[in-house]
């Protein structure tokens, strides 16, 4: 049976984090379906049309074999169930696990019909920096699905809410940052704009 992967996330914008943990679930999956939507729980957002331009970039550099990890974007929705159940009539057959990550465990059982979730698919909890792994919540979850921890390379500390109030440009993939600027997205805070360097 086919073994998917599913990773929906908020992209604003893709960084190195996103790259590693791709990069780490295509040696574990026979396919990585990637997608953007809009997150219910956040206010901002940038376009979803540059996210998923920048998605695509990200991944088209990602040192995985051909066609392992694709940018669904019939798959964005604000909804997880909905991509999910988009994915099941996608590919009828398949065994599906959604990625998530540490920092949602708790919050995961608030989601719009959470019950279906965990009745579709198997949970993959990636660790990140930050959010150490709530055991009373994993627990619960293990109540209702599988879940897995994922075991991939050392995580990136970084995060695009990082990236966005610092214009921490070392938190980006070159193609990536390169869109950013073509497309003047993500405007520095004053705050954080790099000191010029003079001699």
């Amino acid at each position: 049976m086919t073994r998917i992967a599913l990773f929906g996330t908020s992209a604003d914008p893709p960084h190195r984090g996103h790259a590693a943990v791709l990069t780490g679930l295509a040696d574990q999956f026979d396919h990585v379906a990637v997608w953007t939507a809009n997150n219910p729980f956040k206010a901002q957002q940038t376009e979803l049309s540059h996210r998923f331009c920048m998605l695509d970039l990200l991944v088209s550099d990602l040192a995985v074999p051909p066609g392992r990890v694709q940018v669904h974007p019939e798959l964005s929705h604000l909804r997880s169930i909905v991509s999910i159940e988009r994915a099941k009539q996608h590919w009828p057959d398949a065994h599906f696990s959604l990625v998530i990550g540490s920092d949602l465990i708790n919050q995961l059982p608030t989601w719009h019909r959470a019950e279906d979730i965990f009745a579709a698919v198997d949970l993959l909890v990636v660790p990140r920096p930050g959010h150490p792994l709530d055991e009373a919540g994993l627990q619960f979850l293990r109540q209702k699905t599988g879940v897995t921890i994922a075991h991939l390379p050392d995580p990136v500390d970084t995060a695009s809410s990082d990236y966005r109030q610092t214009c921490d440009d070392l938190a980006l993939t070159p193609a990536v940052q390169a869109y950013i600027d073509q497309h003047h997205l993500y405007p520095c805070p004053e705050n954080s704009r790099k000191p010029l360097i003079t001699t």
